[in-house]
């Protein structure tokens, strides 16, 4: 009944006329910290790039050292590395960037929804059974650790600097201009990770954004050259290399394994970023295919189009975020006030 509801009160607050108005304030640079891994170089390298283009302040770099980048974390890891985190934390920090590739997952969380909320001792004993609900779900706040006393955080790939640099310029150029885009959602023929295509907006134009909203039943989308929004559900997403992604594209497919970054006999959502998308969504360990579990495709356009930076919009789409992983450049906005 607490589900029905929700779905109804979702569906009634999330209509284009919305997502139309005014911009709220959003995320800034300086409101970001940033944790730098010391004894990993790309990671050190990463961040110094990043500080220097986006402007964040000496005092929001956040430098900790874990030896040798383990995939997962145990839970007294986790315990030693958040504790090692939070000391260095300030007020004014109101989310945090993970610069690394790994770790990525603590048990059977992911490391993002971990250090932001706490860890779920109960979860990994029954993982495909609802998770804590998320304070910052379809939430207006904008200032989430002040509002709401907590931090988001999102991870910026590191295994490859050359990646992540294009991600985070990716990020930065989407602050430029606002450019001729298209949302598309697509509904494939796999049953079992399409129970988001009820929430898929209706198709139509939102001539004070530039925008279209494209839906399609396919197994992959194909050749569209304007993506800010790409969504669907697939163990695999084909005809990548015929896509065009614009700068602060958001991408994500619904499948089980998606975040489990270097390991998964699925597609890794790093497979988003490498084929031009700025950031990205997937969970660690199995989810099911509650459709909470996953980025709500009309949340997750409301609050972009708002004006919210992709950190912002991709948290505030999940409902049961302990599973899932954010990935990307937190601060692209390309619908940011004055666009």
């Amino acid at each position: 009944m607490v589900y029905r509801m929700l779905f109804w009160l979702i569906l009634s607050s999330c209509s284009l006329a919305h997502a139309q108005r005014a911009p709220l304030a959003r995320l800034e640079a300086a409101q970001l910290a940033v944790v730098v891994n010391d004894d990993d170089p790309n990671s050190v390298a990463v961040a110094e790039h990043y500080q220097k283009v986006r402007q964040i302040p000496e005092q929001n770099i956040i430098r900790i050292r874990l030896p040798n980048a383990p995939r997962r974390l145990t839970l007294a890891e986790f315990k030693l590395l958040r504790r090692n985190i939070e000391i260095q934390l300030m007020p004014h920090m109101e989310a945090i960037l993970l610069i690394w590739s790994a770790p990525y997952a603590v048990e059977c969380q992911s490391i993002t929804s971990a250090l932001s909320l706490g860890f779920d001792p109960d979860l990994c004993s029954k993982s495909c059974a609802p998770s804590k609900p998320s304070p910052y779900f379809n939430s207006a706040s904008t200032k989430p650790f002040t509002q709401l006393g907590f931090r988001p955080s999102m991870l910026l790939p590191a295994d490859s600097v050359e990646l992540a640099k294009a991600v985070i310029s990716n990020g930065v150029t989407s602050g430029f201009r606002q450019l001729p885009a298209s949302a598309y959602y697509v509904q494939t023929n796999d049953p079992f990770r399409n129970t988001r295509t009820q929430f898929f907006p209706t198709a139509t134009s939102v001539p004070s954004k530039n925008l279209k909203i494209q839906r399609l039943s396919a197994q992959a989308l194909e050749g569209a050259q304007d993506i800010i929004i790409y969504q669907l559900g697939a163990k695999q997403v084909d005809k990548l290399d015929t896509l065009h992604f614009l700068p602060g594209a958001l991408a994500d497919h619904l499948t089980s394994f998606g975040g489990d970054l270097l390991e998964s006999s699925q597609m890794s959502i790093l497979r988003w970023l490498q084929s031009g998308a700025t950031a990205s969504y997937g969970t660690v360990s199995e989810p099911c295919n509650h459709w909470q579990k996953f980025p709500h495709p009309s949340v997750l356009l409301q609050h972009y189009l708002s004006g919210n930076t992709a950190l912002e919009a991709y948290w505030k789409s999940v409902a049961w975020p302990a599973q899932g992983i954010f990935i990307g450049e937190p601060l692209a906005a390309p619908y940011q006030m004055g666009h």
